[in-house]
């Protein structure tokens, strides 16, 4: 019976088994899934990289018309991306919906994507950021007393906004970044191109709006990758940006078609000549100031460019398009990185015969550098023209230079540089003036124009400084080198084989006197972004005068001062105004201020000291001493000054400490290593600003203050004695202590 049953049984099993597998399987079942991974699935799709991130912040911030842009990023923006501008900041009202999904200030109806013209429209950049990160904003608007700080996850407020002090804008900082995300942000850690993408991406931006400034650095370093001011051109723009070996080899291009069988647009442009040569095509496209990439055209134009610059090498193209709103589909990605056009062939045709058709006209202008290889032959000529040039005079140049007398950095022509063993020309002194002194004599010309007012005190003035200037110290002043900042106050300059230390505080204050002077009555002008009431500005800096008395003591006498200094002040406006270019209204307000140097602004921290300097410190009985004193307090006011901001560099940090409400002791300073991985004493915020003002005050003197300063100081006789020039080495000494050793 047992060895019946078996068989049976198993069959048995068959059978159920065919008959389940004849059932049809039952369907699984669609479940609606939670808000929050509906939320961080969308995020992860929106908020990409780090860049991608900084992309949509940025363009927030040019949504807001801000005039300035600033991007500090740590660890390729996965601890730390902050974005700050000067925007017209978001709502109080506003804060509690400003990171949930879908709100938006940009539109309300679907039909007002077709004329849309705010880079952001969505909604979505904000919330995704709270999904993937921690994200804390800071907010001002006009008007308001203080600003707003409060912190979002996931969409929602942390905690009600706290009041905080605040400049005017907005400040949005992402920390952690995919901190839910473990394998994309061991994804990203394991890559080194994120900052370098970041870089890129406000470089493109800075070229476009040329009337923005910005700025993007490393967290912690003094010096920041991009910084740009507010340019008159768009070539300036690339050449601040990209260099100016790339600058030179662009022409501008333009092309429209208003034809609606094919396609309606204008395009205005730059592209690179037959002369550039890269290994990489650099394209930056904006189609109705947006920052888009369209493959195709790409594809079409490199097609160009191939048949006309030499093999593997590609073109730089910046490209801006202008088209009719309903012409452009923004929303096609989720990043907005690409758009969609109407007629986008012929578009695309248009613009490729365009770009055809300027780079055959360009042919004729094609540069080719050529370099002699034999260096015997090349020795043997230079010898020959020096004789044939120099027949009067006996051959002391042939002479060999002591080595130490050697130079080996000038500032006209550095010792060992590549172009002394080109062949020159025929000899001629014209030929030999170097490119860099023609640029130099045409800013000279442009700077300081020849009419002056026609005030014999302005005259005296001018012949004190040519009579008062230091011929060596002139010297020095106009073949310096530049080497780098010594400390707070000094900076090192190379001059022969001489080494100095100069204050310049002491330098930036002569150059900024005299410049007044040269430019008197010709400033242009910096419009406040506010008027600046006299009167509370006056109390502060008689506040600050006497800051150890009591706060109520003497409060109506330095009330009374304030006020006659302001009426002071308004009677004297006119004058002011049309001397100076300082601009005072009938109310008292502080309107507009003088450009005194190129690309420099005073720091506004000093604005309450310089009108009470006016206000105190100027003889406005005689004509000659006025000038003179107004010229000295604003000479004092735009010197490059330390911040006030302590320097966080090394034991400054201290400083900066939020459980510290005391100066730091000398134990203090040795405990700084055991407390400095806790980053949470630290506040974060207060030393971002004060590395962004040294870091922009080191980029100032090295590259506004120092050629200015080569440009136009003539150096008075004091500075020679009073410690502004130090002389701290001698190459000639330095090689009579070797030799002893």
């Amino acid at each position: 019976m047992d060895t019946d049953d078996e068989p049976s049984s198993s069959s048995a099993a068959a059978a159920a088994a065919a008959e389940a597998e004849a059932i049809p399987a039952e369907p699984p079942r669609i479940r609606r899934l939670e808000e929050a991974v509906v939320n961080r699935i969308a995020a992860g799709e929106v908020i990409q990289r780090p860049a991608s991130a900084v992309k949509e912040l940025v363009e927030n911030s040019l949504d807001a018309a801000a005039s300035s842009v600033s991007v500090v990023v740590k660890d390729g923006g996965l601890k730390l991306i902050q974005v700050s501008d000067n925007g017209h900041g978001i709502r109080y009202e506003d804060l509690p919906i400003l990171c949930e999904r879908h709100t938006t200030s940009k539109l309300s109806a679907f039909e007002d994507l077709q004329t849309i013209k705010s880079m952001g429209f969505r909604g979505e950049a904000l919330a995704s950021m709270t999904y993937v990160g921690h994200v804390t904003v800071t907010t001002i608007t006009e008007g308001q007393l203080h600003g707003y700080r409060v912190s979002y996850r996931d969409g929602v407020m942390e905690h009600e906004p706290k009041p905080c002090a605040a400049v005017k804008g907005t400040q949005i900082m992402i920390e952690n970044l995919f901190y839910n995300m473990i394998a994309r942000r061991k994804t990203l850690q394991n890559s080194n191109d994120d900052y370098p993408k970041i870089v890129d991406l406000i470089s493109r931006f800075a070229i476009h709006h040329t009337d923005v400034s910005f700025s993007c650095r490393k967290h912690g370093a003094n010096r920041a990758d991009v910084h740009t001011v507010i340019a008159s051109s768009r070539l300036d723009s690339i050449r601040a940006v990209y260099g100016a070996s790339v600058a030179r080899d662009l022409m501008e291009i333009a092309v429209s078609d208003d034809n609606p069988a094919r396609s309606i647009f204008k395009m205005e442009g730059l592209i690179s000549n037959a002369n550039y040569i890269a290994k990489k095509t650099t394209m930056i496209l904006f189609i109705n100031g947006r920052l888009v990439e369209c493959t195709a055209l790409k594809r079409a134009i490199e097609v160009v460019y191939a048949a006309t610059l030499p093999k593997a090498s590609k073109p730089f193209i910046y490209m801006s398009i202008d088209l009719p709103s309903e012409h452009v589909d923004v929303n096609m990605h989720p990043t907005k990185r690409e758009v969609g056009l109407l007629n986008q062939e012929s578009l695309i045709d248009t613009i490729q015969n365009a770009i055809e058709s300027k780079l055959m006209n360009s042919n004729t202008t094609r540069i080719f550098q050529i370099q002699a290889v034999n260096l015997s032959s090349a020795n043997q000529f230079n010898s020959r023209k020096d004789t044939d040039c120099n027949t009067s005079t006996p051959a002391i140049k042939s002479q060999k230079v002591p080595v130490n007398k050697m130079v080996r950095t000038d500032s006209r022509d550095p010792f060992g540089r590549l172009h002394a063993y080109w062949q020159d020309g025929p000899c001629s002194q014209d030929e030999k003036k170097s490119d860099l002194v023609s640029v130099r004599n045409a800013v000279r010309s442009r700077r300081n124009p020849k009419e002056s007012a026609d005030l014999s005190s302005i005259h005296e003035l001018l012949s004190e400084i040519d009579s008062n200037t230091h011929s060596g110290l002139l010297d020095v002043v106009k073949n310096c080198t530049y080497i780098g900042l010594a400390d707070d106050v000094f900076a090192l300059l190379q001059h022969n084989t001489l080494l100095y230390l100069v204050n310049v505080v002491n330098v930036s204050k002569e150059l900024m006197y005299q410049q007044v002077i040269r430019r008197f009555a010709h400033f242009n002008a910096i419009q406040l972004s506010e008027p600046a009431p006299l009167q509370d500005l006056l109390m502060m800096a008689l506040k600050e005068e006497d800051l150890e008395s009591p706060a109520d003591e003497n409060d109506d006498l330095k009330q009374k001062i304030a006020e006659m200094n302001t009426e002071l002040l308004k009677q004297k406006a006119e004058m002011l105004e049309e001397y100076f270019c300082i601009n005072i209204d009938q109310d008292g307000n502080l309107m507009r201020l003088p450009v005194i140097l190129d690309q420099h602004t005073p720091d506004m921290d000093r604005l309450p000291e310089f009108l009470l300097s006016l206000g105190n410190d100027v003889d406005w009985e005689n004509e000659k001493e006025c000038f003179q004193t107004v010229s000295a307090v604003l000479g004092n006011f735009y010197a490059v000054h330390p911040p006030f901001l302590p320097n966080p560099s090394e034991d400054g940090i201290q400083y900066y400490k939020k459980n510290v409400d005391k100066m730091p002791t000398d134990e203090d300073a040795q405990n700084r290593l055991t407390n400095s991985g806790k980053e949470e004493d630290v506040d974060h915020e207060l030393l971002a600003e004060a590395e962004t003002a040294w870091a922009q005050r080191e980029w100032t003197i090295q590259h506004v203050l120092f050629p200015s300063m080569r440009l136009f100081l003539k150096p008075p006789k004091s500075l020679a004695t009073n410690g502004t020039f130090i002389q701290v080495a001698s190459l000639e000494k330095l090689y009579r202590i070797f030799e002893r050793c």
